[in-house]
Order: C-alpha cells, then sequence, then structure tokens
C-alpha cells in the first residue's frame, strides 16, 4: 500500500458532500486522467467501461484483472490527486476473486472502489461488499466502498416498486459495509431526492446532457457526481469523426479543438 494512501483516502471520503458534490469527469487511461486533473479535478475515478474498450474488451467482467490493476496503478502513479477504480463486479467469482482485486487496488494505492450488482442477486452484491470491506481492513486501508445499484440503469423489476427495490438493495449494501452509494440512470429530481434522504451514506449520480448541474443535484442531497463512461464515448466519437471526415470528404475540420501539442505531451512529461 503507497504511503500517501491513508492521506488521499481521508481527503477523498472528505469530499463527499451535497454541499459541493464530488464531480468525476471519469478517465481510462493515463494522458486521460492527467488532462482530467490539470482541469482542476479534485480526485480521479476510472470507468471500467472506458478502461476495458482502450485494452480491446468489452465493459461487462470479460477484462483480465491483472489488466486492470496494472492500469489503476499507472493512474495512481501519474496524478497527485486520490484515484478511486472502477473494478465492475469485482473480476471474480467468488470471495477468494474479490480479496485478491482489492489487494491489488490497495497495492496499486488507490482509495476507493466501485463494485456493481448488475444483473446478479442483491444478496452477492452483499456478499462481494463484505469481501472487500474485510479484505480493507485487514490490510489496515480506509478504503471508501462504493456500491453501484443498477435497478434504475438497467430497468429491473416493476418500474412502480423500482425506487422501494432500490433503497431495499442501498440498506443492504450499507449493512455490508458500502461508504456509499451509486444509483446511475437517475437524474429526475423527485426520485434522487427520494434516494439521498433514505439512503444513510453518500449519494452518487451519473450525469450527462440533459442532467441537472452539479449545484442543482447537490441541492437534492447528491454527494458525488459521475460522468461515468460519457467522456470516453465523447472521446471516442471525435476519433469516428475526424475518420469519417477524412474517408468522405477528405478534410479535417473535426481536429480543429484538439489539444495543443505541447501541452498534452507536458502533461506526460517527467518533472511535472
Amino acid at each position: 500500500m503507497s504511503h500517501a494512501q491513508p492521506d488521499r483516502a481521508r481527503l477523498f471520503r472528505s469530499l463527499h458532500t451535497p454541499t459541493a458534490p464530488l464531480a468525476l469527469a471519469n478517465a481510462w487511461d493515463v494522458a486521460s486522467a492527467r488532462v482530467i486533473e490539470a482541469a482542476g479535478a479534485p480526485a480521479i475515478a476510472t470507468t471500467s467501461a472506458g478502461v476495458a474498450w482502450s485494452l480491446g474488451s468489452p465493459d461487462g467482467d470479460s477484462l483480465a484483472r491483472d489488466l486492470a490493476l496494472d492500469l489503476v496503478a499507472r493512474v495512481v502513479a501519474a496524478v497527485a490527486v486520490p484515484v478511486t477504480a472502477d473494478i465492475e463486479g469485482g473480476y471474480g467469482t467468488d470471495a477468494a476473486d474479490i480479496a485478491r482485486t482489492v489487494e491489488g487496488v490497495l497495492a496499486a494505492g488507490a482509495v476507493g472502489v466501485n463494485i456493481e450488482d448488475g444483473t446478479r442477486p442483491p444478496a452477492e452484491l452483499a456478499a462481494r461488499l463484505a469481501v472487500a470491506r474485510r479484505t480493507a481492513e485487514r490490510a489496515g486501508a480506509d478504503l471508501f466502498l462504493n456500491a453501484r445499484v443498477d435497478t434504475f440503469l438497467s430497468g429491473l423489476g416493476d418500474p412502480d416498486t423500482r425506487l422501494r427495490e432500490t433503497l431495499d438493495r442501498a440498506h443492504r449494501c450499507v449493512e455490508a459495509g458500502a461508504d456509499g452509494v451509486f444509483v446511475p440512470g437517475v437524474t429526475d429530481p423527485a426520485t434522487l431526492a427520494a434516494l439521498a434522504e433514505e439512503i444513510p451514506v453518500p449519494l452518487n449520480a451519473m450525469a450527462g446532457p440533459g442532467a441537472p448541474a452539479v449545484a442543482e443535484l447537490g441541492a437534492l442531497g447528491v454527494a458525488r457526481v459521475s460522468l461515468g463512461s460519457g467522456v470516453a464515448q465523447t472521446a471516442y466519437a471525435t476519433a469516428r469523426a475526424a475518420a469519417r471526415d477524412l474517408y468522405t470528404t477528405g478534410t479535417y475540420a473535426s481536429l480543429a479543438d484538439g489539444i495543443p501539442f505541447p501541452e498534452l505531451n507536458g502533461l506526460l512529461s517527467e518533472g511535472r
């Protein structure tokens, strides 16, 4: 575990407040992490989808653990701010696998993880969270454990009872040791306010075009706002637009807003 990890962990934990929500523009490689940090980010969060895509895998527990952990270590080493890692479902199928993943995240110097339920039964997410919590405690580490509940994102269950189901899952996560609960797929103010009111730990929402601004989300009780895979998707959209321009009209206008070469190269230079 990095010597800086405890201090970064305390700082990261303190950033979760609806008064000024922790805003995370999720990174997927070292360069995106440095760009986001230089823009003023108080912390870096990875996006599992963006990481997987950049390494040649689809999102959804397909990426090899070693590749995922190597990326986390590279990002932690490249930035001065705290880093939290999206580890999908934990990169494994049993308790020993989850423990190895969390041990690797801590060894990399990260201060937090996201663990998702996806389509798994709620009890399985709770079990994975409990393993992650025990693993961090054994290591003497302060790990911010963010539990992602996918009821809204995946449209699970009956819409009339989805809020209640989400709250039930969230409470189960907290009992298992979660420090925060992430409910992507919700931007409706009334629903977010209800979630924030009844979940006793910081609420994380995923935002994008059409969602309330960060300050408005904070006023609803949201303590953490993530862009998820949105930044990576936009970056890849730029690559597609440039390619389409080149191969159709033979023009280059989509490259006009690129970060200047000296600026981007300077962010990756040694002795930053």
